[in-house]
């Protein structure tokens, strides 16, 4: 169709082809995919496909069952700071999978699909499979790098260089919980294929759905443990902010402690009473001195004694 950057992939004797419009029309096992807006725009299209569904904003994953289709819509969390959101749909009838979106992404995820070795006899649903697992291959090693950077943060703590902790560890809490969401609603999506409420699936392709459902609640519970994680760092920050408090008290208390005794001296005798016998005591300014040196020293052994430091 005219204005709309199609690609056609059909599903034939175990393999997987790079296919043209007439033949995906007129085989079974077909995959294509469109370009989001295209799709919501064009009812020539959708007649075609027997779907008159548009697809509208995509802000979560999710899969809903309708009467003859499946409809799903999949928004997967970037990976790099600052970086954009995949965010696709795709629909899922008995005889193919039509798949949209409007930056090429998905594109890019079935050429490197297809490129690499393939299970022997191929299905329309093995396809469906793999490429939903494409989104979350390397998602244990992106974990292992979070769990990684809360472990650098702890060790900054522990070693009294925890500069820009909460900004640090707040982006680390929401990109975790961010992906924790992203798992639970992936797994939703499993669940909806499992349940195969319309009858596409066979027992094989079923059980293999609920293995994409078993990955995403590993990872969820993955997500769950580093979100845990962080929350024991977040604690033992604030328990070394009370041990630097209380130290920082310990010695204002001891400096107050020690010097009190020389204020009540000072203010003693700096009250210049007229018959105080002391101020015209020649020896009256290094006694006091004494006196002074002595608490102090004194107070100071006490302390010690006390291992109050």
């Amino acid at each position: 169709m005219k204005g709309v950057p199609e690609v056609y992939y059909n599903v034939v004797n175990g393999e997987i082809y790079k296919s043209v419009e007439k033949d995906f029309w007129n085989c079974d096992g077909g995959i294509c995919i469109f370009k989001l807006s295209e799709w919501n725009e064009n009812h020539i299209l959708r007649e075609k496909t027997g779907i008159w569904h548009k697809a509208g904003q995509i802000h979560f994953s999710k899969m809903e069952t309708h009467m003859d289709y499946m409809f799903g819509t999949f928004r997967i969390p970037s990976k790099v700071k600052g970086g954009r959101d995949t965010i696709f749909a795709l629909y899922i009838t008995p005889k193919r999978i039509i798949i949209l979106d409007d930056d090429g992404e998905t594109q890019k995820a079935v050429k490197k699909l297809i490129a690499g070795p393939l299970r022997k006899n191929y299905t329309l649903w093995r396809f469906l499979y793999d490429f939903l697992l494409l989104f979350i291959n390397e998602d244990l090693i992106f974990l292992e790098k979070i769990e990684h950077d809360i472990a650098v943060i702890e060790e900054d703590v522990l070693d009294g260089r925890a500069e820009k902790f909460s900004y640090r560890m707040l982006y680390l809490k929401r990109l975790i919980a961010r992906f924790y969401h992203y798992y639970i609603q992936f797994k939703v999506v499993g669940d909806e294929l499992s349940a195969d409420e319309n009858g596409f699936f066979n027992n094989k392709d079923i059980k293999m759905f609920d293995m994409l459902s078993n990955k995403m609640e590993r990872l969820a519970d993955e997500t769950q443990l580093l979100r845990e994680y962080a929350m024991q760092v977040q604690d033992v920050y604030q328990a070394e902010i009370e041990i630097r408090q209380n130290d920082v008290m310990k010695v204002l208390t001891i400096v107050t402690t020690i010097f009190l005794p020389l204020t009540l001296i000072a203010g003693w005798y700096g009250m210049n009473f007229e018959y105080m016998p002391e101020l015209k005591y020649k020896y009256s300014y290094p006694v006091v001195v004494f006196v002074s040196a002595a608490i102090v020293f004194a107070s100071l052994l006490y302390f010690k004694k006390k291992r109050f430091w």
